[in-house]
């Protein structure tokens, strides 16, 4: 009797623990055949003259492929690890492998989605199903008290309306056995190099955070142990301000490497131990903002930034606006926070919420280009880059988002030009 086989397409869920589409591959499989594929078009040179992404997130990626790939040897298997388009990779392997179906978890910003529609329509002709599920979030959908088209679009309301009538469910448990296909060649991990575009790369790398689900559940647990202190390390030496919170959790949370869920039960395991505490606090206010955020791409795609201030008023003539963008970029405004958390950004791929904040506030307000032009120099650098995040983000601070008003005021920048003990810049 022919075994049944699944293939388990990893995206952005590069973890072993509370991962939906792994538990329900080995129970309804003889074998699965896990998969990671290097897409190029994750790497390429965007219409805003940036890249999808540089060698420090190509760096934590590769990091996380690899920490992925270990966790299976352990379990006796391996991560089938492939470079190419997956639509045309994964048709390609259902035939080579006699695969049953496809598992993966779908996405929500429109370049994943059409991946994951174009993939869905080349498996359709060899009458494979792609299975779609949805595992990035802290709340499921199904579990929400309002149907996505009915989601609050101000986040005050999407969030006393959610945690009081929602719950965040049991993660799922880690696979202690899998049985996994067999497969001769299970493909080398790439080179920093070999997928970012040679004009992206550069000397100038900080190596500060380390991708992978170990290195992330070590983090996670080193910092609730502590009862989540203020990180010295958030603001570095020679960075101005005070060193406000950070968890510092984002960038294993963008890769999947952490379930949001994971970290809402250990904090409040945490909190059963030391008491809560405003950074704890924090840590779950964060957690709620990326719930809505992908709900708003969900409910709204690219909708969501019609009311942005996609061009404001100017002053000047093209030509000073592209200079007055690369001292933006490369920390030369003269002004001397922003200068330096650029700075900070282009070394290191990580700055916190509050500095963001800062950074996407004087492009707009003070040198008055266009949002677009920032998020996706944000997309480039940010080793923590997720689309909903980094892409709502921006467009709230430029005015847009559903509801702008009330969503704006949500982030209240003054305080958090205060949290980094600076002067909020003259508008």
């Amino acid at each position: 009797m022919k075994s049944k086989k699944i293939l388990v397409w990893f995206r952005n869920d590069l973890r072993l623990h509370d991962n939906e589409i792994l538990v329900e591959a080995i129970a309804k499989s003889d074998d699965i055949l896990p998969v990671y594929i290097f897409d190029p078009r994750n790497f390429q040179f965007t219409p805003q003259f940036t890249y999808h992404s540089g060698p420090l997130r190509a760096k934590f990626l590769v990091e996380s492929v690899a920490a992925l790939r270990a966790a299976f040897q352990k379990l006796g298997g391996n991560l089938l690890v492939l470079n190419g388009y997956p639509e045309d990779v994964l048709p390609e392997l259902v035939e080579k492998y006699e695969i049953s179906e496809v598992f993966h978890h779908r996405e929500v910003a429109h370049e994943e989605t059409q991946v994951s529609a174009d993939v869905e329509d080349r498996l359709w002709k060899l009458r494979i199903n792609l299975r779609h599920f949805i595992g990035h979030t802290l709340y499921n959908k199904e579990d929400l008290p309002f149907p996505i088209k009915d989601i609050p679009d101000v986040f005050a309301q999407f969030k006393k309306k959610t945690e009081r009538d929602a719950i965040v469910k049991d993660c799922f448990l880690t696979p202690e056995e899998i049985s996994f296909a067999t497969v001769e060649d299970w493909g080398d991990l790439p080179a920093i190099d070999e997928i970012v575009s040679e004009g992206a790369m550069t000397s100038n790398i900080q190596d500060e955070l380390i991708g992978g689900e170990e290195a992330g559940l070590k983090h996670l647990t080193a910092m609730l142990e502590e009862g989540a202190p203020i990180y010295q390390k958030v603001i570095a030496k020679g960075t101005p301000g005070k060193p406000g919170f950070s968890s510092r959790l984002s960038a294993w949370l963008a890769h999947g490497c952490l379930s949001p869920r994971m970290v809402y039960w250990k904090v409040k395991e945490a909190e059963k131990i030391q008491g809560t505490n405003a950074n704890f606090n924090q840590i779950l206010l964060g957690l709620l903002w990326r719930d809505y955020f992908r709900f708003m791409f969900k409910k709204h795609g690219p909708h969501f930034f019609y009311d942005s201030a996609l061009k404001p008023e100017q002053n000047f003539s093209k030509s000073s606006e592209d200079v007055l963008f690369e001292q933006w970029k490369n920390g030369e405004t003269g002004n001397d926070y922003v200068d330096k958390y650029m700075r900070r950004l282009n070394e290191t791929g990580f700055i916190p919420h509050a500095a963001r904040l800062l950074l996407s506030t004087y492009l707009i307000y003070v040198l008055k280009i266009d949002w677009v032009k920032g998020a996706a120099y944000f997309e480039e650098k940010s080793i923590d880059y997720a689309p909903a995040n980094n892409w709502c983000n921006w467009a709230m601070v430029a005015g847009g988002g559903k509801k702008a008003a009330s969503n704006k005021s949500a982030f209240d920048l003054n305080k958090q030009f205060k949290l980094l003990n600076v002067p909020v810049p003259s508008l």
